[in-house]
């Protein structure tokens, strides 16, 4: 009898240098999808979560603040975008490495599964377009019409509710957890790693690091060969880190420069 097994991934400095959704923030952004108002207010509900780490104000004020984005927007809207800026920003920065790690697994006959608290429009792009069976995501409420209500359905994708994720996509798919793998740079990601059988720590932040080498999980190093990609990109926790208030500021000063230089430019011309 062949065992049928399954690899999840976290996407977030797992599979990319930085966070998707300050790519996708970005993306949206230039866009003129938001304004700054709405980055700054979103970059101190960011800040509060990670202050307070998990405690329930903290992830409350973060997920507040992440819900306002999308309040009242219609979901074909944001897919439109969304895909094209995972295309664009996101997907060209996955890691080599990390792509031959999931295509082993395919060609093991294994089901592979991204895991990440980002929203699931943009999880199941990056999924299919990684060739993978699907995700487990964030999932925000939507009306009859398909328009956000700001509401989420059930939690944010992260720390717990990861690993009860992986429970659910095992009972479907037949799958034992202990003949399973996980891949995490974080500790906070610690309850799905514990949930399978074979852990595997990427780019692991410190306490992860530590855990991994006393418990003899494989450590795979990613980040060398991008460490400048890094630079300014929040680490955030989960996926409902999208940039702090520095992040939003710069990107507001970053676009008054330019259309400074632009005003100055059309009045030497003249």
């Amino acid at each position: 009898m062949v065992v049928k097994r399954a690899a999840f991934f976290d996407l977030d400095k797992t599979l990319i240098p930085g966070s998707s959704l300050f790519l996708l923030a970005r993306g949206l952004y230039e866009r003129d999808m938001f304004r700054v108002r709405d980055l700054l207010r979103y970059g101190w509900g960011h800040m509060m979560f990670r202050l307070r780490g998990e405690q329930a104000r903290g992830v409350d004020m973060s997920r507040d603040s992440t819900l306002s984005f999308v309040t009242g927007r219609q979901q074909g809207e944001l897919l439109e975008w969304g895909r094209e800026i995972a295309r664009e920003r996101i997907l060209p920065l996955v890691y080599e490495d990390i792509v031959r790690v999931i295509d082993g697994h395919k060609e093991r006959g294994d089901l592979t599964f991204l895991v990440t608290a980002a929203p699931i429009e943009l999880a199941e792009v990056i999924a299919a377009e990684l060739g993978m069976d699907g995700a487990a995501a964030t999932v925000s409420e939507l009306d009859p019409e398909g328009f956000y209500t700001g509401r989420l359905v059930g939690s944010v994708m992260h720390g717990p509710e990861k690993a009860k994720a992986v429970a659910l996509l095992a009972e479907q798919h037949g799958v034992d957890l202990a003949e399973c793998a996980a891949y995490s740079d974080s500790v906070n990601d610690l309850p799905l790693l514990e949930a399978v059988g074979y852990a595997h720590a990427v780019n692991p932040e410190g306490e992860l690091r530590r855990i991994a080498l006393r418990r003899g999980w494989p450590i795979h190093e990613l980040r060398t060969r991008r460490r400048a990609l890094l630079i300014g990109i929040p680490a955030g926790l989960g996926g409902m880190g999208l940039l702090g208030s520095g992040i939003a500021l710069g990107m507001y000063l970053e676009r008054k420069r330019s259309e400074r230089f632009r005003r100055l430019r059309w009045r030497w011309r003249r």
